[in-house]
């Protein structure tokens, strides 16, 4: 590398280190390692002798990371010797990770080690918040989280990304990338649930539970309101916007699924969600009530789910294309209504990724994500009736009768 070259990578370097070590400081970590000085000499250090690589080759890189290694473990005894019994290692591992980001800035990898020295920053001023979210993980949330590593890491790259059987639209590797985008959305929104709390009120609530599971939330607080005649207006609300969050991940899973088509595809899903959103708002402000304490939710990463629903798609996926092939668009709307009763991500996915494949057109993959949508919004309107009785089921018919009517429009118009 040229001298010219040489100075902004070093300047980099110390505006790494700059970041890291004013965060170490400024939170009172840096007593017996370093501050914002020695984050950025260190930084400075990485970057000089990967510079020199080419001249005396890798052992100077190798000795100067071991000098640092060794400096800070010496400074951790030392002041374990001075009577901290728990002096911790945090600042001597992030003065190692910007030993190795400065060196990365100066061998040409600069967007990885502009990438890892921010990200490090980050993480070591969310000290509190993960702390904070440790607390609240039970052992059952952790181990969800430990299966979703399980299918997203260890199931999903060993199997095989061939598809087969019949109208040739099987693939193992696909249909359980589907399961663990479907999980992962799902497990955002439990993990927003275990951190909000569940004393937040009816926005938060229908927003969580619109993205954990909108059929799930409908059976929740059908219950609530039974029990509780004060907040069955709110349950209402929350119906209405655990729906349109629905509607808002059935886009999201559109655009990955098939980012070619997804404006063609999404448009009018967008419309229904835009009316949702506005019977939410309306409703919500005519209720003028918190939603009591959100029910328990369920954790969405279970290994049984998340096999019941790789199952679910491919089947959805098989017969989306069967009914396609022998009874056209009116085989599939057919498909589409049954499937939306209790869950619309398969039909969403199956679609899209058939739009994607040039097997469906667009206009016909949000007819059926709408005939689905418009199956779903039946199907929990008699979750409310029966589980919440005929009030809140008025209550709520009024509402899902508008979205449903522009559901209806949308389908004859557009």
């Amino acid at each position: 590398m040229q001298l010219a070259e040489s100075f902004p990578s070093l300047g980099i370097a110390v505006g790494l280190g700059l970041l890291v070590g004013l965060q170490r400081e400024r939170v009172g970590a840096s007593g017996h390692i370093g501050g914002v000085r020695t984050f950025s000499l260190v930084t400075v250090l990485g970057a000089m002798t990967a510079l020199l690589v080419p001249v005396v080759g890798p052992w100077l890189l190798v000795a100067a990371f071991l000098g640092v290694s060794a400096t800070g473990l010496l400074s951790n005894v030392l002041w374990m010797r001075r009577g901290d019994p728990e002096p911790g290692m945090t600042s001597e591992i992030a003065m190692m990770v910007m030993f190795v980001v400065g060196a990365l800035v100066a061998l040409g990898m600069r967007d990885v080690g502009v990438a890892l020295g921010v990200g490090t920053a980050i993480l070591l001023q969310m000290k509190g918040p993960l702390h904070g979210l440790a607390s609240k993980l039970g052992d059952a949330d952790v181990r969800a989280v430990m299966q979703f590593a399980l299918i997203t890491f260890i199931v999903l790259p060993i199997l095989p990304d061939t598809t087969f059987g019949p109208f040739d639209v099987l693939n193992p590797y696909r249909v359980w990338l589907m399961v663990v985008l479907v999980v992962g959305l799902s497990l955002a929104g439990y993990v927003a649930f275990r951190l909000l709390g569940r004393e937040r009120g009816t926005l938060v609530a229908g927003l969580v539970g619109g993205l954990i599971s909108s059929t799930a939330t409908t059976v929740s607080y059908s219950r609530l309101g039974k029990r509780l005649a004060g907040v069955r207006g709110a349950a209402v609300a929350v119906f209405l916007l655990a729906t349109f969050v629905m509607y808002c991940r059935l886009i999201a899973e559109v655009w990955i699924v098939s980012p070619t088509h997804a404006r063609s595809i999404v448009a009018p899903i967008a419309i229904v969600a835009a009316t949702t959103m506005v019977c939410a708002a309306l409703s919500l402000a005519r209720s003028g009530r918190q939603g009591g304490e959100m029910p328990e939710q369920e954790n969405p990463a279970e290994l049984k789910s998340a096999l019941v629903f790789g199952g679910m798609y491919g089947l959805i996926l098989f017969l989306v294309a069967a009914a396609k092939e022998w009874f056209g668009d009116a085989g599939l709307y057919v498909v589409a209504g049954v499937s939306g009763l209790t869950d619309m991500d398969a039909i969403t996915l199956s679609a899209g990724r058939l739009v994607e494949r040039g097997r469906l057109m667009p206009e016909t993959a949000w007819r059926a994500v709408l005939v689905a949508s418009l199956s779903n919004l039946a199907f929990k309107w008699g979750i409310v009736l029966v589980l919440g009785g005929r009030e809140m089921a008025r209550q709520a018919a009024v509402w899902f009768a508008v979205v449903g009517a522009v559901s209806v429009v949308m389908l004859v118009v557009w």
